[in-house]
């Protein structure tokens, strides 16, 4: 029985990379529905799936964060993480989806909710803008500020995983800072009339494919403070990859609620880990984290990870539970962390080729 992965809003969920891939369960808006309505509907997919796993972005409403705390709440249950993402809306849909891939496969519930917070770290997600004048959410110096009066000036911004900001046009462009592993690129296409992530970053970043478009999502405008923008995330695409860098993270056990993870915090109840807690496993460097998606050659985000308490499945016999019961389909429009503190992680590398874990018998 795969995880139940629930979104609040239908701005995070994007069309399935394969028949298998789950849906997203999509909790209706605080305004439109009752608590009784959204208990009962959290108590459906609790009956169904055992364990829920909500996204919440952190530029949500309030009101958002406020009901799914009182539903929590009142089914005084252990059995839903709110995990919350700093992820610009387009970056925090492909968050989601690498979610439902990964719950099509054996990780428990724990690891499932904690995998979020190491997946962002992996995720490039910014937008070229027409002007950053009411840009909020990422820093914007007063150069950049007064450069955006220029007529037809457009930045290149890149939120996550480190903050950047260059202005196109200009003398000696400066570059994004990309990934060093291969990525695929997804494009939400605004108001602004530009082709820069394609022609620029494709080849700057050594994009692998085609580049993908999407629609652009309703809360994007108000996130990147204008219309006038394109927004782009490159991810990592394939399930075997995510299968084998979550798998690779060492492992521990909720002193609180029992729940497995990784990193250094619960995604269920966001308890941390304690001094005493025991490592059962060796630890290993941030740039092996890298080194498992197989091309890295730079520093990797750092990464304190809890001891693996199980034994990472040989390659040629990844355990899988297959797609299982899909969620009610929903219309597809297109820094993670847990409540709490940010944590770290740290990986072995890749045993070898990557094997879809849903191919073995």
């Amino acid at each position: 029985m795969p995880t139940a992965i629930a979104v609040t809003s239908t701005d995070l969920v994007l069309p399935p990379t394969d028949p298998q891939t789950p849906n997203a369960a999509v909790l209706p808006a605080p305004e439109g529905r009752s608590l009784d309505a959204s208990v009962a509907d959290m108590q459906q997919l609790l009956a169904r799936y055992g364990s829920v796993v909500v996204v919440c972005p952190t530029s949500a409403p309030a009101a958002v964060e406020r009901r799914l705390h009182a539903v929590r709440a009142l089914l005084e249950s252990d059995r839903i993480a709110l995990v919350r993402t700093d992820l610009p809306p387009l970056g925090a849909a492909v968050l989601v989806r690498q979610l439902r891939q990964l719950a099509a496969c054996d990780f428990s519930p724990g690891v499932l909710a904690s995998a979020a917070r190491l997946l962002a770290h992996y995720i490039y997600a910014g937008a070229v803008l027409g002007s950053v004048s009411r840009l909020d959410r990422v820093p914007v110096s007063l150069s950049s500020h007064l450069k955006g009066w220029l007529p037809g000036a457009h930045f290149a911004v890149l939120a996550g995983p480190t903050p950047q900001i260059v202005r196109l046009g200009g003398a000696g462009d400066q570059r994004l800072a990309g990934p060093e592993f291969g990525t695929q690129l997804l494009v939400a296409r605004g108001q602004l009339q530009t082709d820069w992530p394609a022609t620029a970053l494709v080849p700057a970043w050594q994009i692998q494919g085609p580049v993908q478009e999407t629609a652009l999502p309703e809360t994007s405008p108000g996130w990147w403070g204008t219309g006038k923008l394109v927004e782009f995330a490159a991810y990592l695409p394939d399930l075997p990859v995510l299968y084998q860098l979550v798998s690779s993270v060492r492992r521990e056990v909720c002193h609180w609620c029992g729940m497995e993870l990784i990193g250094d915090r619960c995604g269920f109840c966001a308890a941390p880990l304690t001094a005493s807690t025991g490592l059962t496993g060796p630890a290993h460097g941030a740039g092996e984290a890298t080194q498992a998606l197989g091309a890295a050659r730079g520093p990797a985000p750092a990464l304190d990870a809890a001891p693996a308490r199980g034994v990472v499945p040989a390659q040629g016999a990844v355990p899988a539970r297959g797609a299982g019961p899909a969620l009610d389909a929903v219309p597809a429009r297109g820094v993670t962390r847990a409540l709490g503190a940010p944590p770290a992680h740290a990986a072995r590398p890749l045993p070898g080729p990557a094997i879809d874990p849903r191919t073995v018998p």
